[in-house]
């Protein structure tokens, strides 16, 4: 009996060992795989933290903290003007907000062209580029592009006008003054973002201080005319100036001036008669 027992218990741990060997095979067996899929995934992808909307917000809302919340973005796409701390988003303390330049869409990353600088409101003044100024241009139906015309579009700017020609007249002249000029308001809105056609009374343009005054001087003494730039038109519109004779295709005729020939005579009397000679000319 003794002999049974000692046969049984020695058989069990045969077995047990056998079956620590085998799982110890097995369980570096599954590491060596795991070690393989590892190095052939490559490295880790590198995140950043971006903040992004936790709800859609339209143009004018003020950005709160309970709007925005940290998401982390894959560090090669992480978009230009990104936020990624709160001391970037509000540098001066979460009560001096931004505003909203463009809507943005619930999971979107706030990007610095999308709102306002801390503190300021979505208006004209918040568009303007360093060195810019705002100037305001009367158009209607037809000058203004039928009221297809929105905050960001680019024009060209034509002016028509009387001005007085080689000749004691005067003739109507249309004349290209400025080129790729960027609207940053239709009447009083600067929503980007504002769809439909609407006729405009007046749109505003940023301009430097000298073309500024160009188009001040432009608009007291003619006609304003805007034509419409393709959004993905990037080319320089050379000088154009088209007058009426031009447009009507009138040659003007020029006038050539016949020279006389200067002759030269003396008078001599004969009796009665007054006779002329022909002699050279001295002068």
């Amino acid at each position: 009996m003794r002999l049974v027992f000692g046969l049984v218990l020695m058989l069990g741990l045969g077995l047990a060992g056998f079956a620590v060997y085998m799982a110890k095979d097995y369980m570096a067996a599954n590491q060596a795989a795991l070690d393989a899929q590892r190095a052939n995934q490559g490295p880790a992808i590198q995140t950043q933290p971006v903040f992004v909307t936790t709800r859609a917000v339209n143009y004018g809302e003020r950005l709160t903290q309970e709007d925005i919340k940290l998401v982390a973005f894959p560090q090669e796409a992480v978009p230009e003007g990104a936020f990624s701390t709160a001391e970037e988003m509000f540098p001066q303390g979460v009560n001096i907000e931004r505003s909203v330049l463009r809507s943005m869409e619930q999971g979107e990353a706030v990007l610095a062209v999308k709102v306002t600088e801390p503190g300021e409101d979505a208006g004209v003044s918040a568009r303007l580029s360093p060195g810019k100024r705002a100037f305001a241009i009367s158009v209607d139906v037809s000058s203004g592009v039928s009221g297809f015309l929105r905050p960001g579009d680019r024009v060209d700017v034509y002016w028509t006008g009387t001005v007085k020609s080689s000749g004691p007249e005067r003739q109507d002249v249309t004349k290209l003054i400025q080129s790729g000029v960027k609207l940053v308001a239709i009447d009083q809105s600067s929503d980007e973002d504002r769809s439909g056609a609407t006729v405009a009374r007046t749109v505003t343009v940023e301009a430097t201080p000298r073309d500024v005054a160009a188009l001040a001087q432009a608009q007291s003494t003619g006609r304003l005319s805007l034509a419409l730039l393709g959004a993905e038109d990037d080319s320089v519109a050379e000088a154009v100036e088209i007058d009426q004779r031009e447009l009507l295709g009138i040659v003007e005729e020029k006038r050539v001036e016949v020279k006389e020939e200067q002759v030269c005579t003396i008078r001599t009397r004969r009796g009665a008669e007054v006779i002329e000679i022909p002699i050279p000319c001295t002068n």
